[in-house]
């Protein structure tokens, strides 16, 4: 049987193998394999001192079930983020992303949900955190880090750097496993956030470097991983634009760390800088820019525009998790026509599905990728595997997928069902499995509209509109129709200082989609509102679009 991995261990085999090459830069902070290392002890360390950890091996558990303690990691980008994970894995407790825009009732269901026993945070989350931890029975440990708030250390909260000089607990420290838990909360853009259970073998070999890039054999041993990152050349600096707390970040960042490679930071976490970006990238010798759509892009190419950037560095930019529009990816490479824009399609529930290149001249069709070999279409019934050809079904994984969904029995057994004994991983996306193997993105189930029988989906509505040179940001929703049963309607977000018509915008949509599929009404917002990771925020959207004529946006 091959090797199995845990990922303290992962990082721990590439810090002894790279000590002195640098693993992270950010402002005026530039760590080595050897520092971070060093730091992430000492926090793991503090965690197992405070009787955190693993208390029911997995194989006592159901697929929903956590049998570790989960550590909320309430952070903006920082080293510190990289350490909460890495030390939570090393404790064997489960490091839990919290998104940071959560207002009070939001967080306090996610740590209500997750069952968090520590929370790092940083200072200027102490008051929200202190409004509500009375609500928390099970979160015992606090641990704040400094900034520029001034907020003062809460009541029985520890210091975060205070706690890394730690020494190793009298009893040891306890050995992780490959089953142990890399938990992911998913945005909750739809519905509620719901924590994906995965074992940490199969999340790093799906999504997280486990599996060298441009291969399909996983790495065979810690000894490879030792080789591969000794011979790479000091590895690849990623510019890290996006949260630590939203997953495409972290299998981005953990790609990265197995090949010794170095992760550069923006000076500001707290909002997206495109001049401070591009100019962090250039200066830090960065070669890839991992992005999410529209939301990421857009600002990137207007600073490229505006300014005088030598890109010649910068090798590609990596999407992931939302769309990125034909027009606007078109755009970017008029502007970069030496840069590889690779598109990659998965879901917290199924890792890393599929992927597309495009280079100018050479432009992927719009939604189409060539899957992994786990990635395949099934029938609407989920009794069977479509053929290439067959067309229209549920995007699907198999093989390495997620546990389940923490505390929830029945979604687990509706997402991760078994067809002819083996088990599939199903989110709700719909695609078509073409001729040629390829596989057409439809778009998530749960956001599709049934407008007289037909459906229609989302993603390729926003796609068409967005081909109009007035539309900075779209999203498409649903809402009531006594005609239809349920009508699309365009939320939309011009340009600055651009106008167009309603008519301009829907005559743009139907040279791209069928008539039906045209929204019937547009509806014009100062800013249409995304997670901080660029994802639609359609719960958002449909408020809008239900809301009453003239209220405002």
């Amino acid at each position: 049987m091959s090797q199995q991995f845990n990922l303290s261990t992962v990082f721990a085999t590439v810090a002894a193998t790279v000590p002195d090459q640098e693993v992270l830069v950010w402002r005026d902070r530039r760590l080595t394999y050897r520092d971070l290392e060093r730091r992430v002890d000492g926090l793991a360390h503090f965690l197992v001192e405070q009787g955190l950890g693993c208390h029911v091996e997995r194989s006592g558990l159901a697929g929903h079930e956590s049998g570790q303690d989960h550590v909320g990691l309430y952070l903006r980008n920082g080293n510190e983020y990289l350490e909460g994970m890495l030390a939570s894995y090393r404790a064997r407790t489960a490091a839990v992303n919290v998104n940071y825009r959560y207002v009070e009732e939001e967080l306090a269901y996610l740590l209500t949900d997750a069952a968090a026993t520590a929370l790092v945070y940083h200072a200027e989350f102490a008051p929200r955190v202190a409004a509500i931890r009375d609500r928390l029975p099970h979160l015992r440990v606090l641990v704040q880090v400094a900034d520029d708030s001034g907020h003062d250390l809460l009541p029985g909260a520890v210091d975060y750097e205070s706690v890394l000089g730690t020494p190793e607990p009298a009893a040891g420290m306890p050995e992780p496993s490959p089953d142990d838990l890399f938990v992911l909360y998913t945005g909750g853009t739809t519905g509620m956030p719901k924590g994906v259970l995965w074992r940490q073998d199969d999340i790093y070999v799906t999504s997280m470097g486990g599996t060298p890039f441009g291969t399909t054999e996983p790495h065979a041993s810690y000894d490879s991983i030792a080789e591969a990152a000794r011979t790479a050349g000091g590895g690849m600096t990623l510019l890290m634009a996006l949260p630590f707390m939203h997953g495409a970040a972290q299998w981005s960042t953990f790609h990265t760390l197995t090949s010794g490679g170095r992760i550069v930071l923006p000076h500001h976490v707290d909002h997206l800088d495109a001049a401070d970006v591009l100019t962090t990238a250039i200066r830090e010798g960065a070669v890839s820019i991992p992005v999410v759509g529209d939301a990421v892009v857009r600002p990137l190419i207007d600073e490229i525009e505006r300014g005088d950037y030598d890109l010649s560095g910068i090798a590609a930019i990596n999407n992931g998790s939302a769309p990125l529009t034909p027009a606007v990816r078109d755009r970017f490479l008029e502007l970069a026509p030496h840069m590889v824009v690779m598109d990659a399609a998965g879901s917290s529930e199924t890792g890393l599905q599929m992927s597309s290149m495009s280079l100018k001249g050479m432009e992927a069709d719009a939604a189409t990728f060539a899957p992994v070999p786990a990635t395949t279409v099934v029938d609407d019934l989920l009794t069977r595997v479509l053929q290439p050809g067959e067309g229209g079904g549920w995007l699907a994984q198999r093989g390495r997928v997620p546990l389940g969904y923490l505390g929830d029995a029945a979604k687990t057994a509706r997402t991760f069902p078994i067809i002819d004994g083996e088990r599939f991983s199903i989110p709700g996306d719909r695609a078509d499995l073409l001729e040629d193997g390829r596989i057409r993105l439809l778009g998530r189930d749960g956001v599709t509209i049934n407008s007289g029988g037909e459906k229609i989906f989302v993603e390729e509505v926003e796609r068409a509109l967005a081909h109009h040179p007035a539309v900075r940001d779209v999203v498409v929703v649903g809402r009531p129709s006594e005609r239809w049963g349920s009508e699309p309607v365009a939320v939309v977000q011009l340009e600055e200082g651009a106008t167009a018509t309603d008519e301009d915008l829907l005559t743009e949509c139907a040279r791209h989609v069928a008539r039906y599929k045209v929204p019937r009404a547009v509806i014009r917002v100062g800013v249409v509102e995304r997670s901080p990771s660029g994802k639609a925020d359609y719960r958002w959207a449909k408020q809008r679009a239900v809301a009453p004529e003239g209220a405002p946006a």
